[in-house]
């Protein structure tokens, strides 16, 4: 590679990252937006507009509200007046807790905010209804802008659907290990492992199949089909190779596969933690894959899947973070599905961007695809109901609806608002473990990579 094809590649790569980068911040101040909005309409007064973490770079007042922008781009945020209601009078006779300090201060903070004219416009005075649309307006503003990106990308420059033609033809057939479904099928071949039907069938990468067991194929499901259910039965093929019809003859093998949940995309597995298996024909084939343009109807379909599987991510995210750690630890060769920081996703842009396997088309659909995921993991992850996340305020909003409905039925007096001061503890545990996590996926970021090449 020459010098010259080198900078153009770097060049390539910094374009890809400084997309990521405007995008993500775009997400964050579109999130903010949506908590901002609602805000001013229903009257509480927001101080602050900021986007990022520590000082200060740049800020300009409008009317009651400074925007500005941070040092820290990892997130952003809005500060509403009365956040936190007033404590109950303490009890002179009774000895305070140990954190009634720390309480006490954080209410004192957030009430040298509120001004005199504020006499009705604080955040802990209103509806519960109103409350909860200020904290989900943040989340659905990413959904919508995933939502979006989907539709652009099904609509505009289509999914990625596996095709008829053959990108891979596996030597042989191994066994599906009751832990372990990666090498279900490889080139590294034991001395006890078959040869695949595929490859002796003469089965070459670049095929493309037209016809399966008499049948005219059109699509990678209908011949995965064909596959499956003509196991241990001689069956004609006929593929096409440098424009050139080509009859074989391939015998599926009956052989133990594991079982892909379509939904989420992963395999199923049983109650001991070893994987589902189904015995079907098998030959040993992998599909290449083009974009193929959907309809409006496939976007809500497609939005929910990715929805699914972000949850199914995020429940084991502690789990998946200690694996990235152990890999850090002990300089092991880290997965190509593990989770990655922003510093890994600017990274993934900054491949797709630079690579030469790969289209312009196909690189402008692979960057909305991953800025649409990454919002989609947004809204999902800010729905976590654990403070300080909106999903915390959303529960702690519901739960003092509950508490005053009851307090109602029972002929009691109100209840009062949702305190969040008396969960700082908590709060201060979660917003820990989140950076705790953010700090070892960025330096797996760093110095493990994923690289999708």
């Amino acid at each position: 590679m020459t010098v010259q094809e080198n900078l153009v590649g770097v060049a390539l790569f910094i374009s890809g990252v400084v997309v990521m980068v405007i995008a993500i911040a775009a997400s964050i101040a579109l999130h903010e937006i949506g908590h901002l909005v609602p805000a001013k309409i229903f009257r509480v007064r927001v101080p602050q507009y900021m986007i990022g973490f520590g000082k200060t770079l740049f800020s300009v007042k409008r009317g009651e509200t400074e925007y500005g922008l941070k040092a820290i781009p990892l997130g952003g945020y809005i500060a509403m007046v009365g956040m936190y209601p007033p404590g109950a009078t303490r009890d002179p006779q009774k000895k305070p807790g140990p954190l009634a300090d720390i309480y006490d201060e954080a209410r004192r903070a957030d009430a040298k905010r509120i001004l005199a004219t504020d006499k009705g416009r604080l955040f802990y005075q209103l509806p519960v209804w109103k409350k909860i649309i200020i904290m989900l307006g943040g989340p659905t503003m990413n959904l919508l802008i995933g939502v979006l990106c989907l539709a652009v990308l099904i609509l505009g420059f289509g999914q990625q659907q596996p095709t008829t033609t053959i990108s891979s033809v596996s030597q042989c057939v191994q066994k599906v290990s009751a832990t372990n479904v990666d090498n279900a099928a490889s080139d590294g071949c034991g001395n006890d492992a078959p040869q695949s039907p595929a490859a002796e069938a003469g089965i070459e990468p670049g095929d493309k199949i037209l016809s399966f067991a008499g049948t005219e194929v059109s699509s990678w499901d209908q011949l995965n089909e064909l596959i499956r259910s003509h196991a241990n039965q001689s069956v004609p093929v006929t593929v096409q190779r440098d424009g050139t019809r080509t009859e074989l003859t391939i015998e599926p093998m009956l052989t133990a596969r594991p079982v892909l949940n379509e939904l989420t995309g992963q395999y199923e597995k049983n109650a001991d933690g070893t994987y589902q298996t189904v015995e079907v024909g098998f030959i040993g084939v992998g599909p290449t894959s083009e974009l193929t343009p959907g309809t409006v109807s496939d976007v809500l379909p497609t939005v929910g899947q990715n929805l699914q599987q972000i949850g199914s991510t995020l429940i084991k995210l502690p789990v998946r973070v200690w694996g990235v750690a152990q890999t850090l630890l002990t300089n092991g060769e880290r997965a190509a599905d593990s989770p990655v920081s922003v510093v890994g996703v600017g990274r993934i842009a900054g491949e797709v961007a630079a690579t030469d396997k790969i289209d312009l088309h196909s690189k402008v659909a692979s960057l909305v695809s991953l800025i649409g995921s990454m919002n989609l993991m947004l809204f999902v992850f800010n729905l976590i109901p654990l403070l300080p996340l909106d999903g915390g305020h959303v529960l702690g909003a519901l739960w003092e609806g509950i508490r005053k409905i009851w307090a109602k039925l029972r002929g009691k007096s109100s209840p009062g608002a949702f305190d969040p001061v008396k969960l700082l503890p908590l709060t201060w545990i979660v917003a820990g473990a989140f950076l705790a996590m953010s700090g070892i996926l960025i330096l797996a970021d760093v110095f493990k990579p994923v690289s999708i090449f």
